[in-house]
C-alpha cells in the first residue's frame, strides 16, 4: 500500500452548534449582499435606504418645526411601507434557500455534523433577523429624532417598544412565509414572482373586500377579512394589543377578543411554515 501523506485531524471539532450560528451569520450577511459580489448588495442596500429616508426626512421636519409628536406612529411605519418590505422579501428569501436547491449543495450541508432542523431554523432566523433589520431601523431613527426634538421621553419610549414588537412578529411571520414559497423552486426568479404575488394578491383582495363590506354597512366582515392576509395579520394584532390605529376601513380595527384570532392565526402561520419547511427538507436532504 502506498502512503500519500494524509494525515488524521486531530484538532478541536466545533459541533453543530457552530455550523448552525455560521449558516445563520452567512444567511444573515449573504441577504444584504455582505460578502458577495457588489451586485449583490445594490438592490438590498437600495431597499434598506428606501425604508429609512422618509424616518429621516420625518425627523428633519419634526426637529425644524418643533412638532410634539412624530407625522405617524412607531405601529404604523411598517405598514405604510409594506411594498418595501415585500420586495426586500421577494428578492433575499430565493436567495438565501433558492441557490442551495439549484445547485443541489443541500445533502453537502447535510453531511456531516448539521442536521436537518439547524439548516431549517439558520435560515428562518437569518431571514427574520434580516427583516428585523429593515424595519426596526427606521423606528430607531423616528426615536433618535423625537428625543432631539425634545418630545415627552416616556411616550416616545413606549411607542418604540410597541413598535418594535410589532415588526418582531412581522418578521417571523413575512421569513417564514417568503421561505416556504422560495423553498419549493430552485428557480430564483420563480420564488421572486411567487413572493410578490402571495403578498400583494392576499393584500388587495383583502383590502378591495372590507372596502366593499365597508361601503355596504357590514361592519363585522372587516374585521374578519383582516384574517387573510400577513399585513393585514399585523395590523390586527397591533391595533388589538398595543395601542395602534388600524388601517382598515373607518378604523374599525379588532378588539381584544378578535385579536386574540388574530394572534393565533399569526403564531400558527408561523409554526406551519417551520413545519412545511421540516418537511421539505426532509426529502431534498437525501
Amino acid at each position: 500500500m502506498h502512503n500519500i501523506g494524509y494525515r488524521s485531524y486531530d484538532g478541536p471539532r466545533l459541533g453543530r452548534a457552530y455550523a448552525r450560528r455560521s449558516l445563520f451569520a452567512q444567511s444573515l450577511r449573504g441577504a444584504y449582499g455582505l460578502g458577495r459580489s457588489a451586485k449583490s448588495k445594490v438592490l438590498p442596500m437600495i431597499l434598506f435606504g428606501v425604508m429609512c429616508v422618509p424616518a429621516l426626512i420625518m425627523v428633519a421636519v419634526a426637529v425644524t418645526t418643533k412638532l410634539n409628536d412624530l407625522p405617524v406612529e412607531y405601529t404604523r411605519y411598517a405598514v405604510i411601507m409594506q411594498a418595501v418590505i415585500g420586495l426586500f422579501l421577494a428578492g433575499q428569501a430565493p436567495q438565501s434557500v433558492s441557490r442551495d436547491l439549484r445547485f443541489k449543495t443541500v445533502p453537502l450541508y447535510f453531511s456531516r455534523p448539521i442536521e436537518r432542523v439547524d439548516y431549517v431554523v439558520a435560515k428562518f432566523a437569518a431571514m427574520a433577523s434580516a427583516l428585523f433589520i429593515l424595519t426596526a431601523s427606521p423606528l430607531l431613527i423616528l426615536y433618535i429624532g423625537s428625543l432631539l426634538a425634545k418630545m415627552d421621553f416616556s411616550d416616545q419610549t413606549a411607542g418604540l417598544a410597541q413598535g418594535l414588537v410589532s415588526v418582531a412578529l412581522l418578521s417571523v411571520l413575512f421569513g417564514g412565509i417568503g421561505l416556504v414559497l422560495a423553498a419549493f423552486t430552485p428557480r430564483r426568479g420563480f420564488g421572486v414572482a411567487a413572493v410578490i404575488a402571495v403578498l400583494t394578491i392576499s393584500y388587495g383582495a383583502v383590502t378591495t373586500l372590507q372596502g366593499i363590506a365597508w361601503a355596504t354597512e357590514n361592519l363585522g366582515a372587516v374585521k374578519w377579512l383582516g384574517l387573510f392576509s400577513p399585513i393585514t395579520l399585523v395590523d390586527g394584532v397591533q391595533t388589538a394589543f398595543l395601542g395602534a390605529t388600524t388601517s382598515f376601513p373607518g378604523e374599525s380595527g379588532p378588539g381584544a377578543g378578535p385579536g386574540a384570532l388574530y394572534l393565533l392565526t399569526a403564531l400558527a402561520l408561523i409554526a406551519g411554515s417551520y413545519a412545511v419547511l421540516m418537511s421539505r427538507y426532509r426529502r431534498v436532504g437525501l
